[in-house]
């Protein structure tokens, strides 16, 4: 980490590029990693840009998706909730101050498909880690913590160190324990984008009951229990629309090496519905003319805005040693952001901070979520990450 750029946390590697203000902004692709779209256009044809004509498969799937949207539109007309258009009216208005849609890259996380919870895959971590070996090492010690804390039966303990120990040697993206499934998937996280910022939250974007800036605060991933239904509805008209213009998107631009764009290309294909995950928040650096990502993500605006403000009048003076005058800088910048209560934007030292709204999504096939692309890439490999353990529960000194 840089001295001159302190984050709040360290962000997933393949989140750390920059985002750009407008499309035209990326070097060398001519902005072909924006997508632009007008979503109330999409929602007028309900047909996606990209059809193919001649294409009896392209054509059944634009059909297919006219009577979602269709079905969808009958849906908010039928119901007698202010509530929910009012949350229409914010997604017609974002799509239209923040055309363009900026990608960020993968991430990864966990679900699992358990016959005895039902047929639908649901995460169990969430999809937020930057190579698919952090999803991979979450299964192994969520499995070898079931071992350990959540079953007294050596032959159910034998099962689950089983996997454990085949997670500890090779790079799996999937394996079946006592008929349960543990998949790691791979999503696209990206942010919305105007003609000179990235969307900050919405008005109506849930914030917590509580709203505190002071002492520790675990924020719960809203993605934990989440289920990965490409069916289900419930987002509203303007998020069926989304699901819809990414229905066909794939990496295009000299950016991306080619079996990056064929390996995106294929996933069209093989996994042509779109799961929207829940909407995420987080701080993000002017950087010229990009924004640089600089925080996790975290699960409302506030439990950004909240982060933001620790940095600057905590995290940042301590980590990085500033001098009493610089000190005082940041934390008069993080009072007044505190005062400002909703804001989303502060200004430091020279600096410009924003929070930002991020969405993602994962691409679902017959057999569930997409796994990882053979092209997506990892630091480092399987590895043995806790202590061996006996079928009775017993732990033995690795060395």
């Amino acid at each position: 980490m840089r001295r001159g750029h302190p984050p709040v946390h360290d962000a997933p590697r393949t989140a750390l590029r920059s985002l750009p203000d407008r499309p035209d902004d990326h070097p060398a692709t001519g902005g072909h990693t924006v997508l632009t779209s007008d979503l109330r256009l999409l929602i007028t044809w309900g047909v996606p840009a990209r059809v193919a004509p001649g294409s009896l498969d392209n054509v059944r799937m634009a059909e297919h998706w006219k009577r979602k949207l269709d079905r969808l539109h009958a849906d908010l007309v039928r119901r007698d909730d202010p509530a929910a258009w009012v949350t229409e009216a914010d997604a017609v208005d974002a799509s239209s101050r923040y055309p363009h849609l900026a990608l960020r890259g993968p991430v990864f996380g966990l679900a699992v498909q358990d016959p005895a919870a039902g047929e639908h895959w649901r995460l169990v971590k969430p999809v937020t880690g930057g190579t698919p070996q952090e999803a991979r090492d979450e299964l192994n010690s969520l499995l070898w913590f079931k071992a350990k804390d959540d079953t007294d039966d050596p032959a159910t303990r034998r099962a689950l160190l089983a996997a454990v120990a085949r997670l500890e040697k090779k790079p799996l993206n999937e394996v079946t324990v006592l008929g349960v499934r543990y998949r790691v998937v791979r999503g696209d996280e990206f942010a919305r984008t105007g003609e000179h910022n990235l969307e900050p939250p919405r008005p109506t974007d849930p914030e917590p009951s509580l709203i505190s800036w002071d002492g520790r605060h675990e924020a719960r991933s809203p993605d934990t229990g989440f289920v990965l239904d490409p069916e289900q509805d419930g987002a509203g008209l303007m998020a069926g629309a989304m699901k819809l213009a990414l229905s066909t998107f794939a990496y295009s631009g000299s950016r991306f090496p080619a079996v990056v764009r064929k390996h995106s290309e294929r996933a069209v294909t093989t996994h042509p519905d779109i799961v929207l995950l829940p909407v995420g928040f987080g701080i993000a650096e002017r950087a010229g003319q990009r924004w640089r990502p600089q925080s996790a993500l975290m699960p409302t605006p506030h439990d950004a805005r909240r982060l933001l403000y620790q940095g600057m009048a905590e995290m940042w003076p301590l980590l990085y040693e500033f001098g009493e005058r610089k000190r005082a800088v940041y934390a008069q910048a993080a009072e007044e952001f505190r005062r400002a209560r909703r804001a989303d934007e502060a200004r430091v030292d020279g600096r410009v901070f924003r929070i930002c709204r991020i969405e993602r999504m994962v691409r679902c096939g017959r057999d569930g979520p997409e796994q990882p692309r053979p092209s997506d890439l990892d630091d480092y490999g399987p590895m043995k990450m806790h202590p061996t353990m006996d079928e009775h529960g017993t732990l033995h000194d690795n060395g």
